[in-house]
C-alpha cells in the first residue's frame, strides 16, 4: 500500500459518492452514460466545467492506465506533480474519449492531472492508503487529559470571581 496526498483521498472519495449519486438506486446506467457522455463530448471539444470531480468523472470509464506506479507517485503530491509524466501514463480509446484527453491536456493541464490521478485512485482502491483522520481515529488510545482536576473549579479560578474577597 502506498500513501497517497490527503486531497487526493478526498477526492476520489467524492468521486465515488458522486458516481454513487448519478447511479441511483436502483442504479440507472441509462442515466449514468447519458450523463458520461455529455461530459466527455464536452470536453473533446475544449469546453466543460473547470472542476476536478466533473473532468475524473468524465475520464473514469474510459481512461486506460499504462502506467500506475507513474500514477501513484504523483499522488503523493497533491499541487506539485509532473503532468507531462502524468499524460504519458494514461490513453483513450480512439474517437471521443482521445480528443477528450488532448483537450483536457491542451486547455487545464494541471487540472487534468489532478482528475486522472483522482480517476486512477477510483478505479484502483486497493493500490493505496490515506490517513484515517477521522475524530474516532485521532481519539483511539487518548485517555483524556490527565492534568485536570476532578471536581470541578479550583480555588484559584473561584476567587477571580468572589466579589467579596476584594473588599
Amino acid at each position: 500500500m502506498r500513501r497517497v496526498h490527503p486531497e487526493f483521498a478526498f477526492q476520489a472519495r467524492e468521486l465515488a459518492e458522486q458516481i454513487e449519486g448519478i447511479l441511483g438506486d436502483p442504479p440507472d446506467r441509462k442515466n449514468y452514460k447519458a450523463m458520461t457522455q455529455a461530459l466527455v463530448t464536452e470536453y473533446a471539444n475544449g469546453g466543460g466545467i473547470e472542476d476536478l470531480n466533473m473532468m475524473a468523472f468524465a475520464l473514469v470509464d474510459v481512461i486506460d492506465i499504462a502506467e500506475p506506479k507513474t500514477l501513484l507517485a504523483d499522488a503523493e503530491d497533491f499541487e506539485f506533480g509532473d503532468p507531462a509524466r502524468v499524460f504519458a501514463a494514461v490513453s483513450c480509446p480512439e474517437g471521443e474519449p482521445a480528443r477528450m484527453l488532448a483537450a483536457i491536456e491542451e486547455n487545464h493541464l494541471e487540472l487534468g492531472r489532478q482528475a486522472i490521478v483522482t480517476a486512477f485512485l477510483h478505479k484502483h482502491p486497493r493500490m493505496w492508503d490515506d490517513d484515517d483522520t477521522s475524530l474516532d481515529q485521532l481519539a483511539e488510545g487518548d485517555e483524556g487529559d490527565d492534568d485536570e482536576e476532578e471536581g470541578g473549579a479550583s480555588e484559584e479560578f473561584t476567587q477571580m470571581f468572589d466579589q467579596e474577597g476584594e473588599r
